[in-house]
């Protein structure tokens, strides 16, 4: 019990601290990903950080797992609103579900 709110503690303190690196990915920063036949997908943190967000946002709700790699992603996850598609359903961001929106996280290039 102790430990876990020494860990609380820190990352309050952390966040507070240093504001700019609670931010969803430091700037600059893009993840990369295989992303299969439609090409390599990336998500930029400047964007999301600029929106707002921060990496609570999706790793303390559950969204995403906080360890890299920890997280099946597939466009059939993503139809169901698992991961990405829990916020790219169309109505909080844009949706991960049309064709039209693949080029906005996958890049052929």
């Amino acid at each position: 019990m102790f430990q876990a709110r020494v860990k609380i503690v820190s990352l309050v303190l952390a966040a507070a601290l240093f504001p700019a690196a609670s931010g969803a990915v430091p700037e600059g920063v893009v993840l990369k990903w295989p992303g299969g036949g439609e090409g390599a997908v990336q998500f930029d943190g400047t964007l999301h950080a600029k929106k707002g967000l921060q990496c609570d946002v999706c790793h303390v709700t559950n969204v995403f797992a906080t360890r890299k790699g920890a997280d099946p992603i597939t466009m059939d996850a993503l139809k169901k609103e698992k991961y990405c598609g829990y916020c790219h359903n169309g109505k909080r961001a844009f949706s991960s579900k049309t064709k039209e929106d693949c080029h906005r996280c996958h890049k052929k290039k």
